[in-house]
């Protein structure tokens, strides 16, 4: 499936394949005008654009969406950002938040967002889980083929998947 991705985040040691991200996606909800730019959506249709939860619902209703929504085990997200902010020399002190609350925030984020994702009707959304992706990239693949209704090459989607790049694995994962 093509993809919707400019390039302008290069791969790095966090994700030495690159982050597949667009530009534009970023800023749905932070034009100064208080009114995005969207004319982006129309030629989006038909590809894969990578959206993070919290910008989901600053999508219009003027178009409907297949939104294979990503689970992962919150302790090995946060490991993960920090590992990626000490990286970059930043810190995450001054947040105030311990990782059990940072933890619980995420929660109650997702939730909301998969409440606001289900009573949509322009959003189909496919709960995809991070782990059983690695662990059957065969059959994860096959159903998401599935649910964006045959169009992938899915022995080549299998193929992509790359178990040893998850490095924050959290010893209580069952996978």
């Amino acid at each position: 499936m093509p993809l919707v991705a400019d390039g302008l985040r290069a791969a790095d040691d966090d994700n030495p394949r690159g982050y597949f991200e667009f530009e534009p996606v970023k800023h749905l909800h932070t034009d100064p005008r208080g009114e995005a730019d969207l004319a982006w959506l129309a030629s989006a249709r038909g590809k894969a654009v990578k959206i993070i939860s919290f910008l989901l619902t600053w999508l219009p209703e003027t178009y409907d969406y297949r939104v294979l929504f990503m689970h992962r085990d919150l302790t090995e997200v946060v490991s993960s950002q920090e590992t990626m902010i000490a990286r970059r020399g930043e810190s995450a002190v001054g947040t105030g938040k311990s990782v059990a609350e940072t933890i619980k925030i995420y929660e109650d984020h997702l939730a909301q967002v998969e409440r606001f994702l289900a009573r949509r009707p322009c959003f189909t959304t496919l709960g995809v889980d991070y782990a059983t992706v690695l662990a059957n990239p065969l059959g994860e693949a096959a159903r998401i083929g599935d649910f964006l209704g045959g169009r992938l090459d899915v022995a080549a989607m299998a193929a992509a998947v790359e178990p040893t790049l998850r490095r924050h694995r959290h010893n209580g994962c069952p996978r």
